[in-house]
């Protein structure tokens, strides 16, 4: 792959950075056309972005081999968002919180942070062929 798959409401990149402004376009126009409000379209590009970003360097380990996945659907009174990565996956709970005088200096750490800050749901689960981070925002 060597290009971004757009099929309805789900973006295929390859592991590379270079394809972020490509989701961030897509979530933000699936959401426009589904006139969801600005604000809230913001918050969730944002961690769209920063889940995108993590399964690109984390989870594929930057392999442009290997995929990452967005799958959004608006509900009646929420928005879901699906990421999938191709890696060994993470837990979220082993993360050194990022506010905690130890890490202020520290430069990771501060996406899942954020994206917790942001979203009304937030699960992790490893399956044997990658890693799905599910990211909800209620309207």
């Amino acid at each position: 792959m060597d290009k971004p798959i757009i099929n309805g409401n789900t973006i295929t990149i390859p592991s590379s950075q270079d394809y972020l402004v490509n989701v961030d376009d897509f979530v933000e126009s699936y959401l426009d056309r589904k006139k969801v409000d600005k604000s809230v379209i913001a918050d969730i590009a944002i961690c769209v972005t920063e889940i995108v970003i993590n399964g690109i360097i984390h989870g594929n380990q930057s392999n442009p081999d290997k995929k990452v996945k967005v799958a959004i659907e608006k509900e009646e009174s929420r928005v879901r968002v699906v990421i999938f990565d191709e890696g060994k996956g993470f837990d979220p709970e082993d993360i050194a919180n990022p506010i905690a005088e130890e890490n202020l200096l520290k430069e990771v750490g501060r996406g899942i942070f954020i994206v917790k800050s942001l979203m009304d749901e937030v699960t992790v689960v490893h399956e044997k062929d990658g890693t799905k981070t599910t990211i909800v925002k209620n309207l």
